[in-house]
């Protein structure tokens, strides 16, 4: 306890690191607060009603985590930051498939200036067809909540602007803690609306614990277990192979320069995240089909996830897209030409073609691995409500996007509290070792 004590002490003796979490935690409350303000034309008492009787599943329930239960109140913030998730996701895979992309993203800040404008306008687009969508969901599903005397035309028109402002809002918030925060903006945002119903869901469970005689240990061992998990995660995303990497000795004058052995390390989990939520579209598309009957046995076999059907396809998908995804953003062929360039080499393989082979063959194999796990983790939440009966939305946190996104975030962000503490001379966050290098921003942005 007195070091961590004297951690906190050193952190906020950094006047930099200082304004950036107090800059942080300032625009992350006025997300939080702007959350809870319920577009006009809505009664929130009717909405909250509705709420209670329809709970949501597949992908709908997705988007209200991201949104940190806005999507369910009908918040100006319904949308969140996923139109600028989508959008990014968008053009990150034009910048693997287009050459012109990727000439744009090969100029340098400039060309990262113009890829972050092109983003923006994307946004836009996206947001607008999200908020027409969301406007015919709400007649839809929640029509009484809707005030009669709102005219419904000028409540379509209203709604759609409010719910564009308010996510192009949100997007601001997040390049700003980006800019001059601490963290990845887009990232943050996303996972304090995750942790924000996760009191709730304890609350919950907790509830319906004490109700039985007996199950309080078993709410312990739930605890217990969540805490396991996390670390299995924590493993999950920093897991690398690291790969053994020489570089040729260069003798300037009297000065030596190269010759020094470093290491390529090649990560376990390189997809990120993105696996496991293409695959949760993936498995909303055959409910399209039986919205009318939610009742009927295809619709329950893609929404319930804890039929075993919902596991074996859901698995099968999150390893496909593993290998798929992998094979977009991994180019060994350029990693072997920047050896080359930089005088570096592989002990016992030769330069060029057979090192991109070489490394080809170690990532296929622990991709492999790496996709198995992530499968697990994405269909934990459905074995451990099945083995321990909890209620769903304390199950949610047991594995899924959501996990991997809170482990990733929070691994980077302290990571980076970590570095300004070591350049300031002060001891880092942990007492023996350190936290490994941040995560791409592609990786934990989504």
């Amino acid at each position: 306890m007195k070091k961590f004590i004297q951690t906190l002490k050193n952190i906020w003796s950094i006047e930099e690191l200082r304004n950036k979490i107090l800059y942080t935690l300032m625009l992350v409350a006025v997300y939080r607060l702007g959350a809870h303000i319920v577009l006009p034309g809505i009664n929130p008492v009717a909405l909250e009603l509705h709420n209670k009787n329809n709970a949501q599943t597949g992908i709908l329930d997705l988007i209200n985590t991201f949104a940190g239960g806005a999507f369910n109140m009908a918040s100006i913030f319904a949308l969140g930051i996923m139109p600028y998730i989508t959008a990014s996701i968008f053009v990150q895979l034009l910048t693997v498939l287009v050459p012109t992309f990727q000439k744009m993203q090969k100029e340098g800040e400039s060309g990262r200036k113009k890829i972050t404008q092109m983003t923006r306008y994307i946004t836009v687009i996206v947001t607008a067809v999200q908020a027409f969508a969301y406007v015919t969901y709400l007649r839809q599903t929640a029509g009484p909540a809707i005030m009669t005397s709102y005219p419904p035309a000028m409540f379509v028109l209203t709604t759609v602007i409010i719910l564009t402002a308010g996510s192009l809002f949100v997007m601001w918030l997040g390049e700003k803690i980006t800019d001059k925060g601490l963290g990845n903006g887009a990232s943050l945002i996303i996972m304090i609306g995750i942790l924000a119903r996760f009191p709730q869901s304890i609350a919950q469970e907790l509830t319906f614990r004490s109700n039985r005689t007996g199950d309080i240990l078993i709410f312990i061992i739930e605890i217990a277990l969540f805490i396991a998990i996390n670390m299995g995660c924590i493993l999950l995303v920093q897991g690398v192979r690291k790969v053994p990497v020489n570089y040729a000795k260069q003798i300037v004058g009297n000065r030596q320069f190269g010759g020094a052995r470093q290491f390529l390390p090649l990560k376990v989990n390189a997809s990120g995240v993105m696996p496991i939520i293409f695959a949760q579209a993936i498995m909303f598309v055959p409910t399209l089909f039986t919205m009318s009957n939610p009742n009927a046995s295809l619709s329950k076999a893609f929404t319930d996830h804890t039929s075993g059907w919902y596991m074996l396809v859901y698995s099968v998908v999150v390893i496909g897209f593993t290998f798929l995804y992998t094979a977009l953003i991994f180019n060994p062929k350029q990693i072997s030409d920047n050896l080359k360039q930089n005088n570096g080499f592989i002990p016992g393989v030769k330069p060029g073609q057979p090192t991109t082979d070489y490394i080809g063959t170690i990532m296929d194999r622990i991709t492999l691995p790496g996709a198995i796990l992530l499968a697990l983790v994405g269909i934990l939440p459905g074995i451990i409500q099945l083995i321990f009966g909890m209620t769903q939305g304390f199950a949610m946190f047991f594995g899924g996007t959501s996990l991997l996104i809170n482990v990733a975030v929070i691994l980077d962000t302290l990571q980076q509290i970590e570095t300004h503490l070591m350049m300031r001379q002060y001891d880092g966050l942990m007492k023996s070792g350190r936290i490994q290098g941040r995560q791409s921003s592609s990786a934990i942005q989504i």
